[in-house]
């Protein structure tokens, strides 16, 4: 046992055992005990499998979800939607073959559209209040009234379930977790993943990780991993010391130690050189903690300084009257999706495109207001209570503004107005630096059963190419959690190789051996710039080359230094030399891309034309023999041999269900 201090001077609070072992043997292993990670283990236990999930967190609140969430997605095949899975993504094609927007990757999109409200009647079963059974929104127009079920959006077809409970949905999944038996790991970082023989590129056989409060050292050995951490945060920028964590939505753990030991194991990646477009990093505000008309707001009333309300308008630019209107298609059109760069066929309702510039000619008077108390009171309540209350990190907005007398039926939000944040219609957008982005298409490449190119590691969630929502990561990993089971009930178990354990070991604890050195904050932050100054939104081979010398400068010097004087500090550190590989594979990634790509946001001033032909491709990335290994994929890979070319078909042979 160690007496260890923490940062402020105090004794370390819990007992300290560095290099203890504990070896832990299941039959599915899952690394992250997000949404994802909590379907996947659900089902996988269902099927008889000895299962556990390690997580960074507490998993009872853990992951992007963990908060919760106000809209579940594509609830296609429940009895009030009148569109069909095979329709949605008919219309999700129009995002183009790259990545069907949120929703994942074309097979990943599918899986969605299939199961999506299956799974959220699982949780309800499992005890979360999914419907209006209080009858408080009896008669208002989203509401079906024989199911009691709420709708969000679109008005008409009712393909997006609106949540009674949503705030809660992580703590129903953990009690069904403890109810099943499943072994659970809070506040232990995985650090890699054990292989066959220690070998890269052959099957997963388990996983290594340390604990943040005691530091002790876990060896999982299973005969399938299921890896569901989230999308890598963090790389460009990871200061919250400006605007508090509040301003980011996704979980600060979320740190891309689940693509670092899959890469270091062999797995192949591919669109890691789609970072998308700038982020806020810390030049934003708390999410929905302003007003504005999108997401958990849509369709709010906007007004400006003059109480002069700002006109909605369907895709043809014609001016919506009433709430209804705005949740309604427009002539012509099937059924709308919500986010307001969505392509023609499918793009919804927003303000008037015009408003910026009638902001500058002086029509609208700043500031804007979100005027909720205009809203008919049905829609203000599901606006304020429903939706922003159960989304994400918006309860906390909900319980602290209300606690601060904020009244919806009173009072008015101002809606920030900032420079566009790469979106048409949304001029009260994040402010954003364009040096700063986030990784939000890339991950591993995977099959029709959720499996990566390494035998017996399954991919779900926010780790797949594509990602997705909410209830993509449900679906994915319920869906990966049995073909995971599955496959656990056909092979043998291969015990860990001793000395990947041990050289693993020896890695993990480097920097508690050192007294002195760098600190994990001032590496972060290097780290940080170096992917601000050479991967950033335009590249160029010279610039991206330096890049990579510069890593691998730091890697040999200051990196080769970085100590730590507790748990904690132990693993930010593992997180500054994970940021160090993740920030090689990246580059390497857009290095490989030699042309420009609307699709992926991806800008190479030395390759300018955008869009070429010949680069209308996945281009791959992974490590054979510890060298950098390039392929390719063709556009929709998942519809061609040796699979069929129709969605179902696929779909019913791999489903396991």
């Amino acid at each position: 046992m160690f007496d260890v201090q923490s940062h402020t001077g105090l004794k370390w609070p819990y007992p300290v055992n560095y290099g203890k072992e504990n070896h832990v043997n299941i039959d599915v292993l899952v690394i992250g005990g997000g949404v994802a990670g909590c379907h996947a283990a659900i089902n996988a236990a269902r099927r008889g499998a000895k299962v556990a999930v390690v997580d960074k967190g507490p998993i009872v609140r853990s992951g992007d979800g963990g908060a919760g969430v106000d809209h579940w997605h594509m609830a296609l095949t429940n009895p009030c939607s009148k569109v069909t899975p095979e329709e949605m993504m008919d219309y999700l094609k129009e995002y183009g073959d790259w990545c069907y927007s949120e929703f994942g990757l074309g097979l990943g999109a599918y899986i969605q559209c299939k199961e999506s409200y299956d799974t959220l009647l699982d949780i309800e079963r499992m005890g979360l209040k999914v419907r209006d059974l209080d009858d408080e929104f009896k008669g208002a127009p989203f509401r079906d009234e024989e199911t009691k079920l709420l709708f969000s959006y679109d008005y008409a077809n009712n393909y997006c379930v609106r949540l009674v409970d949503g705030a809660n949905i992580k703590v129903v999944l953990h009690k069904e977790l403890k109810l099943l038996g499943v072994e659970l790991f809070n506040n232990t970082m995985v650090t890699s993943l054990l292989t066959e023989n220690g070998q890269q590129g052959k099957r997963v056989i388990g996983a290594t990780g340390v604990s943040i409060r005691t530091g002790e050292f876990y060896v999982y050995n299973a005969k399938a991993v299921i890896l569901s951490a989230g999308i890598p945060s963090g790389l460009w920028n990871f200061s919250t010391e400006h605007v508090g964590a509040s301003a980011r939505f996704t979980d600060p753990n979320n740190t891309g130690d689940g693509c670092v030991i899959a890469w270091k194991a062999g797995a192949e990646f591919t669109m890691m050189e789609g970072a998308g477009g700038p982020a806020p990093g810390s030049f934003t505000y708390p999410n929905y903690g302003t007003g504005n008309a999108h997401n958990s707001w849509f369709a709010c009333n906007i007004v400006d300084a003059d109480g002069k309300i700002v006109p909605w308008v369907n895709r043809d630019g014609q001016e919506l009257k009433t709430v209804r209107d705005r949740n309604s298609a427009a002539p012509g059109q099937k059924f709308f999706l919500h986010n307001v760069n969505d392509p023609y066929k499918v793009r919804g309702p927003v303000l008037s495109p015009e408003l910026p510039e009638k902001i500058k000619n002086g029509e609208y008077r700043l500031p804007l207001y979100a005027d909720l108390t205009s809203m008919p009171e049905y829609e203000r309540r599901a606006i304020w209570g429903l939706m922003v209350g159960n989304e994400g990190k918006s309860r906390i907005i909900y319980n602290n503004y209300s606690k601060a007398g904020f009244d919806p039926a009173k009072d008015m939000l101002q809606a920030v107005i900032l420079p566009p944040a790469g979106y048409v219609y949304r001029p009260w957008g994040p402010q954003v630096a364009p040096q700063i982005r986030e990784i939000n298409r890339g991950g591993l490449v995977f099959d029709w059963d959720l499996k990566t190119s390494l035998d017996g590691l399954y991919v779900a969630g926010a780790q797949k190419a594509g990602n997705g929502n909410h209830s993509h990561a449900a679906t994915t990993g319920r869906y990966a959690g049995r073909k995971a089971a599955e496959y656990a009930q056909k092979v043998a178990r291969i015990p860990a190789d001793d000395l990947q354990v041990e050289a693993e070991k020896q890695r993990v604890y480097s920097p508690v051996n050192r007294e002195k050195g760098i600190g994990w904050k001032e590496l972060k932050a290097g780290l940080c710039r170096i992917m601000q100054e050479y991967c950033g939104e335009y590249k160029h081979e010279n610039t991206l080359k330096r890049g990579l010398e510069w890593f691998e400068s730091i890697s040999e010097s200051e990196a080769a230094t970085v100590y730590a004087r507790n748990p904690h500090e132990l693993v930010r550190s593992l997180e500054c030399l994970n940021h160090i590989t993740l920030g090689e594979l990246v580059i390497q990634s857009c290095l490989a891309r030699k042309a420009s790509c609307a699709a992926l946001c991806f800008n190479r001033l030395d390759y300018p034309d955008m869009n070429p032909p010949e680069w209308e491709k996945f281009i791959t990335i992974k490590l054979e023999k510890n060298r950098l290994k390039t392929g390719e994929l063709p556009l929709r890979y998942w519809l061609q041999a040796p699979y069929s070319s129709s969605y179902e078909e696929n779909y019913r042979k791999h489903c396991s269900l």
